[in-house]
């Protein structure tokens, strides 16, 4: 996993962590069931008190982006939180979808445009 940058005149570091983290998950750079590394581990890598990065991932959990599972460690989760909202946003959360699957097919955005051509 690419390191987190945490910066001092952003908002609070959980929030950055939190915020960095469901970025990922959307944009498919971290899949379902990848494991995030330990609380411990985060928060020495970025310098922060571990309560700082449990916060955040406790944060991810309640909102369903993380699964955690015991001493098996934090996971993303299989499925993405669903938020209400207009059907712009929610067609451009499916397109977002579609092409992160397609990728872990091993697709490229060209090849999954033609497909979508094709239906």
């Amino acid at each position: 996993m690419r390191p987190l940058r945490i910066s001092d005149d952003g908002p609070a570091p959980y929030e950055q962590v939190r915020e960095q983290l469901r970025a990922r998950i959307e944009r498919g750079t971290m899949l379902p069931c990848d494991r995030l590394p330990t609380v411990r581990g985060l928060a020495a890598d970025l310098h922060l008190a571990p309560n700082t990065v449990a916060r955040a991932y406790r944060e991810l959990e309640v909102g369903g982006w993380l699964v955690g599972r015991g001493r098996a460690g934090t996971f993303v989760a299989d499925r993405l939180p669903e938020t209400p909202d207009d059907g712009a946003t929610a067609l451009a959360a499916a397109a977002d979808a579609y092409l992160r699957r397609a990728r872990q097919l091993g697709f490229g955005r060209p090849a999954a445009r033609a497909m979508l051509d094709r239906v």
